[in-house]
């Protein structure tokens, strides 16, 4: 009687190479904001920083079946867009000229 490995392996065209980025980061215990082009982008992920946040930044890509029409249009205008993800920092916050 001969026993079979099983090899696990995953479906080709199962997952979109996005949603395995957002899983992996959702693992290390990243929260998704938002999806925005520049010059916002540079504006929120600086200002998470200050807040004492990590901050990682993703190029987006248009995948998937979702209504992407207005991301799709910018990209065709040449703006570079980006999906900001957060995570609680080490606690620092930058010092804050205003206050």
């Amino acid at each position: 009687m001969s026993t079979k490995k099983l090899i696990p392996i995953k479906l080709a065209g199962s997952t979109t190479p996005e949603e395995d980025v957002e899983e992996r980061l959702m693992g290390q215990g990243w929260k998704r904001l938002t999806t925005i082009g520049e010059p916002r982008l540079s504006e929120i992920a600086e200002a998470y920083r200050g807040m004492g946040f990590e901050v990682h930044v993703e190029v987006w890509k248009s995948e998937g079946d979702g209504c992407n029409t207005c991301l799709d249009a910018d990209t065709e205008m040449g703006k570079i867009l980006g999906t900001v993800y957060t995570r609680p920092g080490n606690g620092q916050k930058k010092d804050d000229e205003l206050f």
